[in-house]
């Protein structure tokens, strides 16, 4: 691409696996991500890994001049950064604070393939928007059809009453980078959960643990009656 294309994001979180998966096709997805944030302007926020597809995306856009913030909890340091690390790494206190911390850093958030953790990520975001949280557009990147088992189960979660048929679209997902994110800039939020006015605030405690909850000191809501 020539030039960089005018985004309505700022910043972009990417969910992704500490591992690369055993297709080259991930690898891929994970570098043309990069390159299409790049061509944007698009910062890059995401959960502070050096291995994996982590790796390869923050290494991508970093070599290619983009901003990159990773954010880690500084128990899983030893284990997710190995070798050499990119942009600005910001040690939390815990998982919680991550998530947290990721999503206020961020305008939008895009899952590529991953495990156990990119999927608590992804759907944690995905409960935000639904509740009314926030309203900032959720993707998937479904390389060769990785996510089409998580988008039955969501359809069919649907059909039997558990989602709201108009909650199905708080996501959105595209086979590549570009359709996926040019889909993400023509999103459009729906609102018809109870919570229409809600933010979250990282509580800043001196103490080794930290909470973030959805309690009176950590999220305040105006609800609509």
């Amino acid at each position: 691409m020539e030039g960089k294309v005018v985004s309505r994001f700022k910043r972009v979180c990417v969910f992704c696996g500490s591992s690369s998966g055993k297709r080259e096709s991930y690898r891929e997805a994970a570098i043309e991500l990069a390159q299409e944030l790049v061509a944007r302007g698009l910062d890059l926020v995401y959960g502070g890994g050096s291995i994996g597809l982590m790796g390869l995306v923050s290494q991508a856009v970093h070599s290619a001049g983009g901003n990159v913030l990773g954010i880690i909890p500084r128990t899983l340091m030893s284990k997710e950064i190995t070798g050499e690390t990119v942009g600005e790494v910001r040690p939390v206190a815990d998982m919680h604070q991550r998530k947290a911390e990721m999503a206020r850093h961020s305008d939008c958030f895009i899952a590529l393939p991953g495990g156990y953790g990119t999927l608590e990520e992804l759907l944690e975001v995905i409960t935000w928007a639904q509740l009314g949280i926030h309203d900032k557009p959720v993707g998937l990147l479904n390389v060769d059809g990785y996510y089409d088992y998580l988008l039955t189960f969501i359809n069919k979660a649907v059909d039997d009453g558990f989602i709201k048929p108009s909650q199905r679209h708080i996501i959105v997902s595209a086979p590549n980078a570009k359709e996926l994110v040019q889909k993400l800039e023509e999103y459009v939020p729906v609102h018809d959960g109870v919570i229409t006015k809600a933010s979250w605030e990282v509580q800043q405690q001196e103490q080794s643990q930290q909470q973030v909850g959805f309690n009176a000191t950590t999220l305040h809501t105006e609800i609509s009656l």
